[in-house]
């Protein structure tokens, strides 16, 4: 494609990206909340005469947002119901025996996504191996339906005990719907999320009803407003697991949109890893409203197949709601430039994750915000020029930030404007630098051997802080570092990635049975890239998730092709013990092993990215200016000398404290680091030698 655009919708930016034979041209624009294509229509026209580039010669959108998370999170879905097996209405309620505050006797969990009214049953029953031993009635279906009808709801998800193993009760209800009530919106787990463990199961598909008819009608308003525009071109979804997927897949499975955007940041991490050769990268995506930490390794991010949304006790691990689908593993916490500030009952500055988004903003944004954000206190300190935030597109109100964080930090602890913005971004920094140990903690890794690669719009403010706290000696940050999510959406290939769940015990290896399981899902992961590109060569890439006998989890294992079409125990066996004992140092002797989940990621190839020969700065760059910032490792304000991205060029370098301004974002280079060109544009911040 020639003209794509890439478009990533987050809490308080819309990022835009048009690539065209000129290259790459960008521009945020503020997000509006009650009718997302607005902005997205509105950055596309500006992208659009920024780049001389009419809206028409578009061929291809690929696109991402926030807005499903965001519906779960408010609770601003569809008014929806679930039909389950009788006896089993209660398991999203009841969730698991794991408590996420072991210690609080007044632990409040989270409220399911539908209340119990909104729960309906069937006489039905298929047992653990699949087989039936309550036949389902199609009379008390559609009887059912009559309910469903006089209630009013729009939308019906199903989920069925062991479905996953048998699904011709789910798919009989299906086909009475689709009969009965053809305008209301159905999901069925056997489609959405086939997996065993009911619990992650039932929630997954009730997210995926809860904000199917919402998506519906976004990407509907969306395709025409575009064509209002003379954009009449085939428009794809990011998915959460890394890939991109067709409008008609999006809208029937909107769940796994969840975390499109993050997963958007993840692929270009991993690209930027690849032109470097870097094969241990922490990926740091800071926006408005969160951040986000991955850990990319042999420059692929790291993937899981479960993961939460929604966290209501103070971002917690377990206070969500989880879903069961591919996605790529990351850490994400209420950490943004918009995240709010307060003083607690102990007078200790806590940040987030409540944000102010982009309505009405950070109190400097002058729309209305009183309450101070971690973009007041960069503003405070320096760290941002109120006359050229946002390429001088959003003018900021110095005044206003001091104002608020007097008021709601400085006078409550006796600190001057300052030293309380100060406050501010230490412990937002602290929050985040926290979560990276703690990823890299459960994933068996030393941060100190890794290359942070920083992007979004707040990243490259807090990434060398962060670096410094963690113990990391390089960070890189990329050309287009703003919209790295954005960018990410063109590096990303068309992907599905299919799961199953049947059960086996090596004791009992079927390599017949295992075989036919992955050709299957092979296919049905290709026939889903296949909606996208009809010609596309297809790869394919083969996963089983393994444990031992009578654990609660499993690790996944990474199969060839060869071993996927002909399945060998010995060899099962060795891969598996291999990577255990990579995990945890050491394998379990005499425990049988098993096999739980199946998944096949049909992609098509991603180009291999062109390496970048490393380039030695020889020579000193000339600043235009200088501005007094606060640098937070010396605790006092220094002069630093300031430079536009554009005119440092490689082989340049600026010794820190210094300033790297550019139109989306900002890089601050703190007293321990200097900054140099590498040949992709990249900014090299490295500790002084």
């Amino acid at each position: 494609m020639e003209v794509r655009l890439g478009v990533d919708i987050g809490g308080t930016f819309t990022d835009v990206v048009l690539e065209s034979p000129k290259g790459l041209t960008s521009i945020k624009v503020l997000t509006t909340y009650a009718a997302p294509e607005n902005a997205i229509i509105e950055g596309m026209n500006r992208v659009c005469e920024r780049a001389g580039v009419p809206a028409s010669a578009i061929e291809q959108i690929i696109h991402g947002t926030t807005l499903a998370t965001n519906a779960l999170i408010e609770r601003r879905g569809a008014k929806t119901a679930l039909i389950t097996t009788q006896g089993f209405r209660d398991v999203i309620e009841m969730r698991t025996e794991s408590r996420f505050e072991q210690y609080d006797l007044d632990l409040v969990l989270p409220d399911p996504l539908l209340p119990r009214q909104q729960r309906l049953t069937v006489s039905e029953r298929i047992d653990a191996n699949g087989d039936v031993l309550i036949p389902l009635d199609r009379a008390e279906v559609e009887a059912l339906c009559d309910t469903i009808d006089a209630a009013g709801y729009e939308s019906v998800a199903v989920g069925l005990l062991h479905s996953y193993l048998n699904d011709q009760h789910e798919r009989l209800i299906g086909e009475v719907f689709a009969q009965r009530l053809p305008n209301v919106a159905l999901s069925l787990s056997c489609e959405v999320s086939p997996q065993m463990r009911e619990y992650e199961r039932f929630n997954t598909v009730a997210a995926n009803a809860y904000i199917k008819p919402l998506m519906k009608s976004y990407l509907g308003r969306l395709a025409g407003r575009l064509r209002e525009q003379g954009t009449d071109c085939p428009i794809f979804l990011m998915h959460s697991g890394g890939g991109i997927i067709s409008l008609e897949n999006a809208a029937e499975f909107p769940v796994r949109l969840v975390e499109s955007g993050p997963a958007g940041g993840a692929v270009f991490a991993a690209h930027i890893a690849g032109r470097h050769d870097l094969d241990k990268v922490l990926s740091f995506d800071m926006g408005g409203t969160t951040a986000k930490i991955c850990l990319i390794k042999d420059q692929t991010p790291k993937t899981a197949r479960v993961f939460e949304v929604a966290r209501t006790y103070r971002f917690k691990k377990g206070s969500g709601m989880p879903i069961s689908i591919p996605v790529i593993d990351m850490v994400e916490i209420g950490a943004g430039g918009g995240s709010l500030a307060h003083v607690d009952a102990l007078n200790q500055i806590r940040v987030g994750p409540e944000s102010a988004g982009s309505e009405p903003g950070p109190a400097c944004y002058g729309r209305g915000g009183e309450r101070p954000a971690v973009t007041d206190g960069d503003l405070l300190q320096g760290k941002l020029d109120p006359d050229n935030f946002a390429g001088g597109t959003i003018p900021l109100d110095k005044a206003a930030s001091s104002a608020a964080i007097r008021a709601h930090i400085g006078e409550k602890l006796d600190l001057d404007a300052v030293e309380a913005a100060y406050g501010l971004t230490e412990v937002v920094d602290e929050n985040m630098s926290n979560a990276a140990r703690v990823h890299a903690v459960e994933n068996g890794e030393d941060l100190s051997d890794y290359t942070m690669i920083a992007f979004g719009g707040a990243a490259p403010l807090h990434a060398a802080r962060l670096c410094e706290k963690l113990g990391i000696h390089r960070c890189l940050v990329p050309t287009g570092a703003g919209v790295g999510s954005a960018i990410g959406f063109l590096k990303a290939p068309f992907s599905f990635e299919a799961t199953r769940s049947v059960f086996v015990e090596f004791k009992a290896f079927e390599p017949s049975i295992i075989a036919s399981t992955l050709a299957e899902l092979r296919e049905e992961a290709t026939t889903f890239v296949r909606s996208c590109d009809a010609n596309a060569p297809i790869e394919a890439e083969y996963k089983v998730y393994m444990r031992y006998r009578g654990q609660g989890w499993e690790i996944p294992i990474n199969l060839t092709a060869e071993q996927a079409a002909k399945p060998d125990r010995a060899t099962f066996q060795a891969l598996f013990e291999r990577d255990y004992t990579q995990l945890f140092g050491r394998t379990v002797a005499g425990l049988e092993i098993e096999a739980t989940v199946w998944a096949v990621n049909a992609t098509t190839p991603t180009p291999k990215a062109e390496r970048v020969p490393a380039t030695a700065a020889t020579a000193d760059a000339l600043p235009q200016g200088t501005r007094t910032v606060f640098d937070a490792a010396l605790g006092r304000t220094v002069e630093a000398p300031v430079i536009e991205r554009d005119t440092f060029t490689l082989g340049q370098r600026i010794s820190g404290p210094a300033i790297i301004t550019e139109d989306e974002t900002t890089i601050i280079v703190p007293s321990s680091r200097s900054a140099s060109v590498q040949a992709d544009g990249c900014i090299d911040l490295q500790v002084k030698g």
